[in-house]
């Protein structure tokens, strides 16, 4: 294996660089053999199911729990030989706020400046600044129990830039948010790109993923099983699909024919949902002729349509089955917390 330590190509250009980690709860393991590049002053995405070993990662390069084996750098700096170094140079947010609901947004951030030891003054102004940089102003005297989802996510943004750090892991930052609040911890997290930060964001929304990252990581069983940007990792999956909804489940073979005529491999059809699919080359063509031939048979559709490739697309090549945006936190990721 490598040195990373030793190995300074492309070190000045990652924030975080990560080789071989393993780590191992009883027999299971949690991280087994994973690799990571991440490029600075980027949103670097991390996906994978429940259990796939993104929490573990996270903690692992955050230096709250220590690894089996493997090397890691986080800003340029060995997670092991100089933890302590590492946390003066990171912020961490976790799936759930963990900002005090009595206080308010403005002392919610001088307590944090306090517990940094900024001292009276300094944690006063860095809490005005912070207000300011997310939008949080003229909330700054209400409790935090009063705030919206989204404010209260972004007041713990807030928090974990207190020190200006070089690299923030977002833990599945906006799970159990409402669409609008979810946008609005987006244009946070691009904000503080734009200002220098590095973000590792863990996600299983994958429309996030690909709003906010430039590259993305896909972990499954502990390790990386891909790697490239959005568009790359679409591109695996092939090009432009045709999809076809008939009016009446007895129409579906014929469907199947005429979708087949213009399909670069067989189609695929689901009975409940009366649905065929099918990969095509020249899109504006394919949907054409489908959608003629289909008149011209008078077959009833309820809807005709090209779309282009998804994450959840890749998601489903890359590990046998589509995310599940509705479980709970699973069992690994809580032994985690136990064993940290």
């Amino acid at each position: 294996m490598n040195d990373i330590g030793t190995n300074h190509t492309g070190t000045h250009d990652h924030a975080v660089r990560a080789r071989g980690l393993r780590k191992t709860y009883g027999e299971k393991k949690a991280l087994d053999g994973f690799d990571m590049n991440v490029r600075r002053g980027t949103v670097h995405g991390l996906l994978g199911p429940n259990g796939a070993g993104k929490t573990t990662a996270v903690r692992a390069l955050a230096t709250l729990l220590s690894l089996d084996g493997g090397q890691a750098e986080v800003a340029g700096l060995d997670v092991v030989r100089q933890a302590r170094t590492v946390r003066t140079r990171i912020g961490l947010t976790g799936q759930y706020a963990a900002v005090d609901e009595i206080l308010s947004g403005r002392q919610n951030l001088e307590m944090f400046g306090r517990l940094f030891h900024l001292g009276a003054r300094r944690a006063r102004a860095r809490a005005a600044e912070l207000l300011e940089q997310f939008d949080l102003t003229e909330a700054a005297a209400k409790n935090a129990g009063s705030y919206s989802g989204g404010m209260r996510r972004r007041l713990d943004l807030a928090a974990s830039m207190i020190l200006a750090p070089d690299v923030l892991f977002l833990d599945e930052p906006t799970t159990g948010l409402d669409p609008r609040a979810r946008i609005e911890v987006w244009d946070s997290v691009r904000n503080l790109v734009a200002r220098g930060t590095t973000v590792l964001l863990t996600t299983q929304y994958l429309e996030e993923a690909d709003r906010l990252a430039s590259h993305i990581t896909v972990i499954d069983q502990g390790r990386a099983i891909a790697d490239d940007t959005p568009d790359g990792l679409k591109r695996t999956v092939g090009g432009d699909r045709i999809e076809v909804v008939a009016e009446q489940a007895a129409d579906l073979p014929e469907v199947l024919r005429v979708v087949a005529a213009v399909a670069e491999v067989a189609p695929e059809h689901e009975e409940v949902e009366r649905k065929v699919h099918a990969q095509v080359r020249d899109r504006v063509t394919a949907l054409t002729e489908v959608a003629r031939t289909l008149q011209d048979r008078g077959i009833a559709v309820e809807d005709i349509s090209l779309r282009r490739p998804s994450l959840d697309d890749v998601f489903l090549t890359l590990t046998g089955h589509r995310t599940d945006l509705t479980e709970q936190p699973d069992r690994t990721t809580r032994t985690e917390e136990v064993a940290a």
